[in-house]
């Protein structure tokens, strides 16, 4: 009979194990950047946009409130990806793509 382990194991690790083991781990902690999204790149431009998900390549999307800040996001790029790449835990944001918020 297998021994039972002395203290109860966090839910943290246990689902740490099933994400890793289902091969969706680094794909989590990419996505990690959406809900992180306002101290990443500020509160002005967090206040005209909203992430949506990051695709499979590295690809962030972007909902943007008006063509104006599409226009100067686009701009920003090298920058916001240096803002959200800054963390060298994570499988990197590769581009961004911007869409306009409806």
């Amino acid at each position: 009979m297998a021994q039972r382990p002395s203290r109860p194991t966090p839910l943290s690790d246990l689902l740490a194990g099933v994400l890793a083991d289902a091969g969706v781990a680094e794909r989590v902690a990419q996505a990690a950047v959406v809900p992180e999204w306002p101290a990443l790149v500020g509160a002005q431009i967090a206040g005209v946009t909203e992430p949506l998900s990051v695709s499979a390549d590295g690809t962030l999307w972007v909902a943007v409130r008006n063509h104006a800040w599409m226009t100067e996001l686009s701009l920003l790029e090298p920058e916001l990806l240096r803002a959200l790449n800054a963390r060298a835990d994570r499988p990197p944001v590769r581009r961004i793509r911007l869409t306009l918020q409806r």
